[in-house]
């Protein structure tokens, strides 16, 4: 069904560079939040599914087809058309973007005896594609344990501390295994379902190839076999014949075409050359959204809310910006506002958890005592700098990237905030990386003073609080034992609603300390052709799974 777009009369489409030198020159005044929000679900029957056709969307050339030994999106999505999980998150039109509830996959149900035990049941006569070493053998509990035997153990694994309340991996029968946890780990079944590093494998094919790393090992029991590799170009897979879902999938197969152009892209997209939308999550940019509705009015748009968004780091553990009145200065003299405007987006202001995971976030204006620090209030932030001891300034560096990996809104986004800083006296001398080697420093909290960086798409609300606030690298140094405390907590309680209580507060005692001055979650527009039927986007890297419930009625 084709969803026009609705959008507040305020929020125009504007020249984005020239908005952005506008901002530099002059500045932008403030409106109080929030900001704007996705317009409503959709719905519509789909019809009934019908077989055939190659479905050609954008994708992208992995650094290589280890999922143990990156956390690479780009491997992970790849990944997904080939391999399954032991459970996942939900597919369809019946999903509201943003949830992410578990369903069965691999393991048919699964038991919990107790809040340390949980038994996972495979589905009997699952087949692995039938392609050497394993030609097709049947999957069983063995290879459950191996998989994540392999994951815990594997030195260069940057997402071993997922698992890490996992005691050990027993198998109890042919189809049968259970995970025995150190203490309660309520976010057990969100981690085994999340689409990065948890693909099933089975251990003759480590043993054949060594590693993972070549596109050849990439045999699994997903709904689509990797048929052929073409580095930079693209990645052709054909149906899995012995899929184990009834009916999926219907397209006879994909190309995932390699796109690193957003103008080719969207040009490709425009010609019919593409089925879904040519950027990230198959969406399309915001500042080409409205060209394209008036020449495509027949294509499928719909606004998403993002999982991620942008955020300032700061090494907590140095002066100055171990003085939390600095801290809450620095967020006070950012116009969030000014920043959406400039770079021709839309947006919600987040806290510690973005409001794209609908059900976890907490509306701004709900943050207790912290929300003031989201206000634009260049006055009060000198304020809190001199009574800090700072009132003639502060000297600072502030790194970013500005590399393929974030893309040129991020380096935008940076030249506006060093605008602000300097407005308040906080001159930040910009220092930009190369990706992977921001990546490998800054990203693990190896640089001084400022970083501006991206919040981490997440699926589930542990995660966007343990990795800025609890792993021992984390890119502000916190260190803080009240919040730790409060996180445990979370982490050990079963009930629903007293979890979100404690979520909640965790994240109304962030606002407050300003440990990271969060800014903005973008809304990001999803787009398909009108012919490719029960499509959902959400923001997950299961392409895979969501190519396997479309089908094209061309």
């Amino acid at each position: 069904m084709h969803i026009p777009q609705t959008r507040p009369p305020h929020i125009q489409r504007v020249n984005r560079r020239a908005l952005l030198k506008a901002s530099l020159a002059a500045g932008v005044v403030m409106s109080a939040w929030p900001l704007t929000r996705p317009t409503a679900l959709w719905g519509g029957e789909a019809g009934q599914p019908r077989r055939g056709g190659i479905l050609r969307v954008r994708g992208f050339d992995p650094p290589h087809f280890d999922h143990h030994l990156t956390s690479n999106f780009k491997t992970n999505a790849t990944l997904s058309f080939v391999h399954s999980t032991l459970v996942r998150h939900q597919i369809g039109p019946a999903v509201r973007p943003g949830t992410f509830p578990v369903e069965p996959h691999l393991a048919e149900r699964w038991d919990m005896p107790n809040e340390t035990t949980y038994i996972f049941h495979l589905r009997p006569g699952m087949r692995w594609h039938n392609k050497p070493p394993l030609n097709g053998r049947e999957l069983v509990a063995e290879d459950v344990k191996f998989t994540f035997d392999r994951f815990r153990t594997e030195p260069g694994n940057p997402l071993r501390d997922l698992l890490a309340l996992v005691e050990r991996i027993e198998v109890v029968d042919r189809l049968t295994v259970q995970f025995l946890l150190k203490e309660p780990f309520v976010w057990l079944l969100d981690v085994l379902a999340q689409p990065a590093g948890m693909w099933i494998i089975a251990p003759e094919v480590v043993h054949h190839f060594g590693d993972l790393k070549q596109a050849e090992s990439a045999i699994g029991t997903g709904p689509f076999v990797l048929e052929r590799y073409e580095p930079n170009v693209k990645t052709v897979f054909r149906r899995n014949p012995d899929y184990f879902r009834p009916g999926e999938p219907s397209v006879d197969g994909v190309e995932w075409v390699v796109v690193d152009d957003a103008s080719t892209g969207l040009a490709m997209y425009r010609a019919g050359q593409l089925d879904c939308g040519p950027m990230e999550f198959w969406t399309v940019r915001q500042h080409d959204l409205e060209a394209l509705q008036k020449s495509h009015p027949r294509l499928q748009y719909q606004d998403i809310q993002s999982s991620g968004g942008g955020l300032l780091a700061m090494r907590t553990d140095q002066p100055p910006f171990h003085d939390v009145r600095v801290r809450r200065a620095i967020s006070m003299a950012l116009d969030r506002q000014a920043l959406v405007a400039a770079l021709g987006v839309q947006g919600q202001l987040t806290p510690a958890i973005p409001p794209g995971l609908v059900e976890w976030s907490l509306p701004i204006d709900q943050l207790g005592a912290g929300a003031k620090y989201y206000q634009y209030d260049p006055q009060e932030a000198r304020r809190l700098l001199a009574e800090a001891g700072f009132a003639k300034g502060v000297q600072t560096q502030l790194s970013a990237t500005g590399g393929t990996g974030f893309g040129t809104d991020l380096l935008d986004s940076v030249q506006l905030i060093q605008r602000f800083l300097k407005d308040v006296g906080v001159i930040a001398e910009l220092k930009l990386q190369e990706f992977g080697a921001f990546i490998a420093t800054t990203a693990r909290g190896k640089f001084e003073g400022l970083a501006y960086s991206l919040i981490p798409i997440a699926w589930y609300a542990d995660w966007p609080l343990y990795r800025p606030y609890v792993q021992p690298d984390n890119m502000s140094h916190v260190n803080d034992p009240t919040f730790t405390a409060m996180f445990n907590a979370q982490r050990r309680t079963q009930d629903v609603e007293a979890r979100k209580k404690i979520v909640f507060d965790m994240q109304r005692y962030a606002a407050e300390q300003q440990y990271y001055v969060y800014l903005f979650s973008g809304i990001v527009t999803a787009s398909w052709q009108p012919y490719v039927k029960h499509y959902a986007p959400n923001f997950t890297h299961d392409y895979g799974g969501r190519a396997a419930a479309l089908w094209l009625d061309r």
